[in-house]
């Protein structure tokens, strides 16, 4: 949750700075607006302030009084000032963003052919290999090509130029790689290297999920009525042919009683 108290120059200034901000609140962090008025900064801000050791002041045209900024100084309470709205919301989404946990992603560093494989005593299935493209690292992941199908992924257990443990190879050298818990290595099989890197978030990746999400939700909810209603419907056709074939079967069993009788 990401506080906020705002003092505003006009009533009108502190409700649309208010507004624009509420709207930044996502599923998995909150803008919560703790106070709202016009004036001047004054002690009993602070006080609010100091009380949530996250929330900080907005101050839209207006300052803080004396006794306000050495009580702000003394509890080390922020006061951000502002005279622009949209310079406002864009730090404030900022600083949201930073409280977002990252994303992770592979980001590939180098690709290896696979060109011969021999076993070594006490260690397993080494791939003599060719860098193809980029860098391969002994704290590398890598995932094992075959046929354009990757068939394992998994960590660098070995990384030898010759006969010498080495950090890294780069493209246009030879080397000897070993895969943790992996020896079906096959002479042509492509070795991808990657690494997992942190990617900060933006606050609209989180609002577009949130609102894919939502409009998932919104087409299985209309889906489901939709069944219903079908189901509904065939319901009541079988029942209206149902009743139908009765109705048919009554009055051929009257016609015949009416024939009997005639007889």
């Amino acid at each position: 949750e990401f506080k906020v108290i705002i003092k505003a120059d006009l009533q009108g200034s502190a409700e649309a700075l208010k507004n624009s901000l509420e709207k930044l609140s996502t599923k998995e962090i909150r803008l919560s607006v703790i106070h709202s008025s016009a004036g001047a900064i004054n002690e009993s801000d602070v006080t609010l302030a100091a009380a949530d050791s996250n929330a900080i002041i907005i101050a839209f045209n207006v300052r803080p009084t004396p006794k306000a900024k050495a009580l702000a100084d003394q509890e080390k309470v922020e006061i951000r000032k502002y005279n622009i709205i949209y310079k406002c919301v864009e730090e404030i989404q900022a600083a949201m963003e930073g409280m977002l946990q990252p994303d992770t992603k592979e980001e590939v560093t180098g690709t290896l052919e696979v060109r011969n494989t021999f076993r070594v005593p006490k260690i397993g299935l080494i791939a003599g290999c060719y860098v193809t493209d980029g860098i391969i690292k002994k704290t590398s992941s890598v995932n094992v090509i075959r046929d354009g199908v990757v068939k394992f992924t998994g960590k660098v257990a070995s990384l030898k130029h010759f006969k010498d443990d080495v950090k890294e190879v780069k493209y246009g050298f030879e080397c000897g790689l070993g895969i943790e818990n992996w020896q079906d290595i096959q002479v042509g099989d492509q070795i991808e290297a990657f690494e997992f890197v942190e990617v900060k978030r933006k606050l609209g990746d989180t609002l577009v999920d949130e609102k894919a999400a939502a409009e998932k939700r919104e087409a299985e909810r209309r889906a489901a009525e939709e069944r219903k209603a079908a189901e509904a419907k065939a319901q009541y056709e079988a029942e209206q042919a149902a009743a139908k074939e009765a109705g048919k079967a009554k009055k051929a069993e009257e016609a015949a009683k009416r024939e009997g009788a005639g007889e």
